[in-house]
């Protein structure tokens, strides 16, 4: 595995090489070394944590309690407790998390947002546009 801190065995997984068009769903933890095509979804009411090796890869949306990236992510990412960038993670789309741990060298393309209240209620931001009165 990657270096996790608690430590969970693997109840299923996407080795390298392998491709899966379609979305997924699991329960308890699955890691990806491999490429999926579609959303990557871990059952709610258990704890649930996905892994992202460094050659694997998801284009779609991700959602887990424990998110760990070391691979690549075009899509938004919703990480219900933890997620963890290490240093070859590259996520494309707006990460929503409760506990970020991040390493040098991971790259984000997208809006980090801390989830401080469940994440169906937090209504999108407006960007405030600067007037000429505005002092920097």
């Amino acid at each position: 595995m990657l270096g996790i801190k608690k430590q969970a065995t693997v109840r299923s997984a996407i080795g390298a090489g392998m491709r899966v068009n379609g979305d997924c769903v699991f329960e308890g933890s699955l890691e990806i070394d491999g490429t999926v095509l579609g959303n990557v979804t871990g059952l709610d009411g258990q704890p649930t944590e996905l892994i992202i090796g460094e050659p694997g890869g998801v284009q779609g949306a991700i959602s887990a309690d424990h998110v760990l990236i070391a691979g690549s992510v075009v899509g938004p990412v919703l990480a219900r407790e933890l997620l963890e960038l290490h240093a070859k993670a590259r996520v494309q789309g707006d990460v929503c998390y409760k506990t970020l741990e991040m390493q040098q060298g991971a790259v984000i393309a997208g809006q980090l947002r801390p989830q401080l209240t469940p994440p169906e209620a937090v209504a999108p931001q407006q960007p405030v546009e600067p007037t000429l009165d505005s002092k920097f």
